[in-house]
């Protein structure tokens, strides 16, 4: 078996641009399956007030074994999240049927924080501005101002890197 290829999704939970394209994600997790590893990467804008305790939260969910199921669920939800915050974050996880206390103690802790902000540098420095965006073998696509297309991208390059190996 060889190495599996690597696509980072530079995605923020409260913006409902990611959260179309999650068909997307989902339709290159069923073609792909494990010879895809797609890596939820975190850039909160600041425009979206409960984007950067979100992605604290996604990184708790992972913790426990639930990243993109996590992700997912909240994504559906992105109006509620910025109509009531935080308590959405913790209706998730209780949805998901993961450790609420803990959650809450991780949000309060900040024990995320700093992936977050190591994620949020990262993207910074290799040019993210919006989300969603796509980085795969050093090639940035980004969503934010359409999808169109970019799931065909995404195949040729796997595709392309999947035949190579």
């Amino acid at each position: 078996m060889t190495d599996s290829v690597i696509l980072d999704v530079w995605c923020e939970l409260q913006c409902p641009d990611c959260h179309r394209a999650l068909d997307d994600v989902r339709a290159l997790r069923a073609r792909y399956g494990d010879r895809l590893d797609i890596r939820l990467r975190h850039f909160p804008l600041e425009k979206h007030k409960h984007a950067f305790a979100a992605a604290q939260a996604a990184e708790e969910a992972a913790e426990q074994g639930q990243g993109w199921p996590y992700a997912e669920a909240l994504l559906a939800r992105t109006a509620e999240l910025a109509d009531k915050g935080e308590p959405v974050l913790l209706d998730v996880a209780r949805g998901l049927g993961l450790d609420v206390e803990e959650f809450d103690t991780a949000l309060i802790d900040g024990r995320h924080i700093l992936i977050v902000d190591a994620d949020q540098a990262e993207g910074k420095a290799i040019g993210v501005t919006g989300t969603p965006t796509y980085v795969i073998d050093g090639e940035r696509l980004d969503g934010g101002k359409s999808q169109e297309g970019l799931r065909a991208r995404i195949e040729e390059i796997v595709d392309r890197l999947i035949a190579s190996s």
